[in-house]
């Protein structure tokens, strides 16, 4: 079970939001506006079971999450969701990589100190003797005007989701 965020780790500002995930668990979040820079070079590379939980995360995950490792094995990977992602971008990532396809999306990632981080993301199935055993996901630094032009279209996702 994912613990709230809590105040004392926030640095800044912050906004409080309820997010609910497809399991159905909620989680309260503080957000700030504050973004950490993606370092030129880095790949961050995590691999999850069958329900998002990750098993593996590399040092560049642990530097741009701000969480430590021993606190993201174990977790499910939205713990990284961050509000203004629309429901719609996961739904469809979820639905690509079950039917055992690469999805690829720009992706804005809540950091444990309620910054954030953008990142193109590559998320592929892993298959053992023919069946899906897991996920990995591979981020790079993204193109800015492309972020952006992503970040525009989620708001109206998100616009459309809210007003449902």
């Amino acid at each position: 079970m994912m613990e709230d965020m809590r105040p004392e780790d926030i640095v800044g500002e912050y906004q409080e939001y309820t997010l609910t995930y497809y399991d159905g668990t909620s989680r309260k979040v503080l957000v700030t506006d504050i973004e950490a820079p993606y370092p030129d070079g880095k790949l961050i590379v995590s691999t999850t079971d069958l329900q998002g939980i990750i098993v593996h995360a590399n040092q560049a995950f642990v530097d741009m999450s701000g969480y430590s490792r021993e606190e993201l094995i174990g977790q499910p990977h939205y713990i990284l969701r961050h509000p203004d992602m629309p429901r719609a971008a996961f739904r469809d990532m979820w639905e690509t990589i079950q039917a055992g396809k690469t999805w690829r999306g720009y992706v804005k990632n809540l950091r444990k100190d309620g910054g954030y981080y953008l990142v193109y993301a590559t998320v592929m199935p892993n298959f053992k003797d023919g069946k899906i055993v897991g996920y990995t996901s591979v981020r790079r630094k993204p193109s800015r005007r492309k972020m952006e032009e992503a970040l525009r279209e989620y708001a109206r996702i998100r616009a459309e989701e809210e007003g449902a």
